[in-house]
């Protein structure tokens, strides 16, 4: 079947097969909401390359990356609004196929001359789309009546000469429009979404029909890709890498261990903020499945010195990132003492939704540093190779499967760098680690012995440690400290859902933690999406 009748199968998307070259690339245009990030994984799941782009960037900076395709997202302003985002006409006569959604959708129209009305016709949330015409580009295959998801003030009541319209809401008579002779394309409404129920093929439709590209972006090509340029990057010097226990360091680690074999040592920090039994797993099991030099790193007095007294999230998060780098350095005046050549670079797992929620690159607000992102000091001494910075976390696992790690990496739990200071809300103190390792080790026996794994993306465990609260135990009044359990779904860590786990295990996980942790006297249940609450607390 061709790929504008099929999507790809999960086990399909980013398989090995093909020589690595250079991917095509399909540049999503951010207007400033959180739409681009999922428009580009969206885009990725139909094997297709895309990089996000923000909006201030010349029409000609864009045109000079070669994208395949240009997709505008969705934005928070009205077209007609003083200080707007808008894109030249040139953008539209390059020769580029262009799919615009939802304000990407109006800005197309009006800057082609087309009609976009402040006339009252809202939409939010699902909305009935009837196609006026199905065996268009974008919609042939799907049904006349679909339920897509709405959110505009502004409606497009007359599309572009040369367009034409091919579907309609029972208020906005042009929800979408095609012009295949220019190759460009515009809904209304927001396709990226699950809720838009043929989004995902309509999205594919676009790729593949209208812009003729190849879902050709593979696993094997990324790891060629990646391997060549770490080797380009590194040459004949050496790197180390942190090992944090987590898939994003263990995926990076084994890519460069991949690239240049023995030029790599591995260094672990044991900083004493890891879970229960972590720091024996990744000496064990990282090292059998990469067979890479391993440098254990004892540092928890450390760590601990430096976090005394501070509370403060963000202060935590800087003096962690902080102590890693200055760990490392002396971590490199070991290694030195040795035979060898100059150790100059620092690998790290940084992730595409870190770069994002440090606001990396497209004109975001910073929602919370990252100790891989903006946590590094100033002054750090090595030259960084962030093999996966451009990976979401389902594509880095798929990564780690084609490098060969087992799947008790690969599936591992997402895990902060900055461990378990930052799931502690107060001053990091022993006793309190101690005391939120046991409450995180019975969480996860219980949700691993009720086979919940898979389908919780992760569970932090939360001490409130300024918090206490009036408890009954042994016929007794307590004062106690709170765990917060955190269980959420999601695909990529950008957008999140809390995840809703089967009473009886969350009575276990409850009755456990109060009866065998000490000082704690209460369990409760956080039950807020991303947005507005990100995953982590701190």
């Amino acid at each position: 079947m061709s790929p504008a009748s099929t999507s790809p199968k999960d086990s399909d998307r980013l398989r090995p097969g093909g020589a690595p070259s250079e991917p095509d690339v399909v540049l999503v245009v951010d207007f400033g909401a959180q739409y681009a990030q999922l428009i580009a994984r969206r885009v990725r799941e139909a094997r297709v390359y895309s990089e996000i782009v923000p909006s201030t960037m010349p029409v000609a900076e864009m045109l000079a990356k070669n994208p395949k395709a240009i997709i505008l997202s969705g934005g928070p302003s009205s077209v007609y609004a003083e200080g707007a985002p808008r894109l030249d006409r040139e953008l539209f006569e390059a020769g580029v196929p262009v799919f615009g959604m939802c304000y990407g959708f109006q800005l197309m129209a009006t800057t082609l001359g087309g009609t976009v009305d402040d006339n009252g016709a809202r939409e939010y949330g699902r909305t009935p789309l009837h196609v006026t015409k199905v065996g268009s580009t974008l919609f042939e295959g799907t049904p006349a009546e679909q339920s897509v998801w709405m959110s505009h003030g502004d409606a497009c009541s007359a599309a572009p000469e040369g367009f034409t319209v091919t579907a309609s809401t029972d208020v906005v008579p042009v929800a979408a429009f095609e012009n295949d002779e220019k190759k460009l394309y515009g809904v209304q409404y927001h396709p990226e979404v699950l809720h838009s129920t043929h989004g995902q093929q309509i999205l594919e439709h676009f790729l593949y029909r209208g812009a003729g590209i190849e879902p050709t972006w593979t696993t094997h090509n990324v790891v060629e890709e990646q391997v060549a340029l770490i080797r380009e990057q590194v040459g004949t010097k050496r790197a180390i890498c942190g090992l944090s226990g987590g898939v994003d360091s263990a995926v990076a680690a084994a890519l460069v261990q991949k690239a240049i074999g023995n030029q790599l040592t591995c260094v672990y920090v044991d900083h004493g903020l890891m879970r229960k039994g972590e720091t024996e797993q990744v000496e064990k099991d990282f090292v059998a499945a990469t067979g890479v030099q391993l440098k254990v790193v004892d540092a928890q007095e450390r760590f601990l010195t430096a976090l005394a007294g501070v509370s403060d999230p963000e202060t935590k998060r800087k003096i962690i990132g902080r102590e890693f780098i200055r760990v490392f350095e002396q971590a490199q005046l070991e290694i030195l003492q040795e035979d060898g050549p100059e150790v100059a670079f620092l690998v790290q797992g940084t992730l595409y939704p870190d770069v994002v929620e440090s606001g990396g690159g497209t004109g975001t607000a910073n929602i919370k540093s990252h100790h891989n992102v903006g946590g590094l000091p100033d002054d750090i001494e090595f030259e960084l190779v962030e093999p996966l910075r451009k990976l979401f976390k389902d594509e880095v696992r798929m990564v780690g499967q084609e490098l060969g790690l087992p799947e008790e990496i690969v599936q591992r739990q997402p895990f902060p760098g900055p461990g378990l200071g930052i799931r502690i809300v107060g001053e990091v103190t022993k006793d309190r680690l101690d005391l939120l390792r046991e409450a995180d080790a019975i969480a996860r026996e219980e949700l691993t012995a009720a086979g919940l794994d898979r389908e919780i993306w992760q569970c932090p465990v939360v001490l409130l440690a300024d918090v206490r609260s009036v408890g009954v135990q042994g016929d007794g009044r307590t004062y106690g400290h709170p765990i917060v359990l955190r269980p959420v779904s999601s695909e990529d860590a950008m957008t999140a859902d809390w995840t809703r786990m089967p009473y009886d295990v969350l009575a276990k996980i409850s009755t456990r933690i109060t009866n065998e942790v000490a000082d704690v006297n209460r369990v409760v249940l956080d039950v807020t999406s991303k947005p507005p609450g990100t995953i982590e607390w701190e």
